[in-house]
């Protein structure tokens, strides 16, 4: 028989357990309130066929496009409910799961055991598959009959970083959306094409700390390099500033931070569109800074970094068959639409 003790150790682990798996689940709550269309569509290109979670606005007119890009911890329920609300704004997303294939038993981000086991996978993900995959987002997404041909990409964390290279490779671009990501290497900017916006937190040191650089760097390639700093916020407050227990500081720079970007999607969705966003409410601006190194896979043994540090990416798995705060957003509740 177990002692009291041993019951007890166990209760907590299990309860431990279970609150990690049940973390998003007011994002799952939201994102099934939504109205919107949503469904998962298999992207073929050479011999991979990636999973995409798209959804569609509810608008009377042919939408944008943007290929948005998860977090290191893959394709969540945040991540689902984060681009259901860049839908709702008017715009069609396209959320390729980059990890389709690579879990257990053939599966995606959702076959994944832990969010540590997810995080490794991620770190580990060939450079060459991910923009092949992306690159398939996009042309699935721009050859849909409600899509009026501009094109966007937007990344958080890891997949902030992953936005950034896409823009050095991808020439069709309006905009890039950069949220707490690295930068590419100095000598990849120059392949950039569109403008890139930058959205970081005040307390991410870690991230932060490359934008002065990366302005230089930008700068003297002679592109578009617009970064924006939220005072007080922490890495993730996309995700963080939406979750119940989000500090002031993060739901103000979600708040801001969402509205930037939708501003700037409007704004660069016009031919005569500006490459620098204008306040707009009651919000006061932030410090300015206008706009260093490869995204690399974060190794096994730091589960939780977001973003890829070290100079040599890890083994891919196996393959399967500049600084200004901006105005507060309002985030949309989200039920299923039938298919």
């Amino acid at each position: 028989m177990r002692s009291p003790a041993l019951k007890l150790i166990a209760a907590v682990a299990l309860a431990l357990s279970a609150s990690s798996l049940l973390a998003q689940d007011w994002a799952k709550a939201a994102l099934e309130k939504s109205p919107r269309h949503r469904e998962y569509v298999p992207l073929k290109h050479g011999d991979r066929n990636v999973q995409a979670f798209v959804v569609y606005p509810e608008v009377s007119r042919k939408a944008p496009v943007v290929v948005m890009i998860f977090e290191i911890f893959g394709l969540t329920d945040w991540a689902k409910l984060m681009a259901d609300e860049i839908a709702a704004q008017g715009f069609i997303v396209v959320a390729p799961d980059l990890l389709t294939g690579f879990g257990p038993n053939g599966g995606g981000s959702e076959a994944f055991p832990s969010q540590d086991a997810t995080t490794r996978a991620v770190s580990g993900l060939d450079a060459g598959i991910i923009t092949a995959d992306l690159d398939a987002a996009a042309d699935y997404g721009k050859k849909l009959p409600s899509a009026n041909g501009k094109l966007f990409v937007t990344g958080f964390c890891w997949g902030g970083g992953k936005s950034f290279a896409f823009a050095t490779h991808r020439h069709d671009l309006s905009a890039a959306f950069v949220f707490y990501g690295t930068p590419p290497p100095d000598g990849d900017l120059k392949n950039i094409t569109a403008p890139v916006y930058g959205f970081y937190a005040g307390n991410d040191a870690r991230i932060t700390a490359t934008v002065p650089a990366t302005t230089d760097a930008m700068k003297a390639a002679g592109k578009k390099y617009d970064p924006v700093t939220y005072d007080g916020a922490g890495h993730g407050f996309m995700r963080a500033g939406q979750a119940p227990d989000a500090s002031d500081a993060n739901k103000a720079a979600y708040d801001q931070g969402f509205k930037r970007l939708i501003d700037l999607i409007n704004k660069n969705n016009t031919a005569t569109s500006t490459l620098h966003y204008i306040p707009i409410g009651t919000h006061k601006p932030a410090l300015v800074s206008s706009a260093a190194k490869k995204p690399t896979p974060a190794p096994a043994s730091t589960p939780m970094l977001c973003h890829d540090p070290a100079p040599d990416p890890a083994p891919a798995p196996a393959n399967p068959a500049n600084s200004t705060k901006q105005p507060a957003a309002v985030s949309v509740p989200m039920d299923m639409a039938s298919m």
